[in-house]
């Protein structure tokens, strides 16, 4: 009993790893984005079972997404220092396990929305999760696969809209295309961290194609985030306290530089982690605008 009992713990805890659940950033990255929208799109008064519905489909999307990420990869993890110990890469989990893995997470994502009761949101989770599963193979042939992942890490903006307005304004596709630029910039300080080994097996990284401008490139993505969001909050007519949530955000993109300008692995894999906090200060200057500016309550 005892053995049968370890064996179900060690294989929950492989699962775990191969949903990446012991690392939440990428959760988190996808998180924001999606608050942001929730906030903007309901005038910072979200219904709450619409925030808690996103939430839950951020993490099994997310979720998902890591396993079918590691089935694609499964032949190059191995031969990358930092990913050959995942579940996949290892083969302490396979194929056909991850396959079954992926499949529970989207159909629970699915049963998630529907009591919505919108075919609108059901149309856009099935765009949704196709971005999701097919950008890990887009690092075969795109130059620069991180704008396909904004785009992917990005689309609860407009569903977050269509659950509150029914509709997707031009808004909602400004901030996705925010939220593009914001994951070049993130994910391009990531792919630095694993450029030779890339190099060596193959894969298409931002890191890559960007070349000796990747921190040129990196400032210049966080540029554009911060001033498509900046239109979006002009357009609704903020105040101060969202433009001061968007102004630690740029501190931090700023700070980022000194840590990737001499492109050291570590420093470079610290910048992409540090990215929650430029995506919790949005968040928190989008919410102290209604709360404190406006008067919302």
């Amino acid at each position: 009993m005892t053995t049968a009992k370890n064996r179900f713990i060690e294989r929950l805890n492989l699962y775990e790893k191969l949903m990446r659940l012991d690392k939440p950033i990428g959760i988190l990255l996808l998180l924001w984005p999606t608050l942001w929208a929730l906030w903007l799109s309901s005038w910072g008064t979200p219904s709450w079972v619409v925030v808690w519905i996103f939430v839950l489909g951020t993490v099994l999307m997310r979720s998902a997404g890591c396993v079918i990420n590691d089935v694609a990869d499964r032949k190059f993890d191995p031969h990358v220092a930092r990913t050959r110990e995942r579940p996949l890469a290892s083969g302490k989990v396979s194929v056909r396990e991850a396959l079954v893995l992926f499949l529970i997470l989207v159909v629970c994502a699915f049963c998630l929305i529907l009591p919505l009761r919108s075919w609108y949101i059901v149309g856009l989770s099935v765009v949704a999760l196709f971005l999701a599963a097919s950008y890990p193979f887009t690092k075969r042939f795109f130059a620069i696969p991180q704008a396909y992942l904004g785009v992917a890490f990005g689309f609860g903006i407009p569903m977050a809209y269509a659950a509150h307005l029914d509709m997707i304004p031009a808004a909602a596709w400004v901030l996705l295309l925010a939220n593009v630029f914001w994951a070049m910039a993130y994910d391009t300080e990531y792919a630095m961290v694993d450029r030779a080994d890339d190099l060596k097996i193959g894969i298409k990284t931002s890191a890559i194609t960007f070349g000796r401008f990747d921190v040129v490139a990196v400032m210049f993505c966080y540029a554009m985030t911060f001033a498509l969001i900046g239109w979006v909050g002009y357009q609704m007519r903020v105040r101060w306290a969202f433009y001061i949530g968007l102004g630690v955000a740029a501190a931090i993109a700023i700070y980022h530089y000194t840590l990737i300008r001499e492109r050291e692995p570590a420093r470079c894999f610290n910048a992409f982690l540090h990215n929650n906090w430029v995506g919790a200060s949005i968040f928190a200057g989008i919410v102290a605008d209604f709360l404190l500016v406006r008067g919302v309550r």
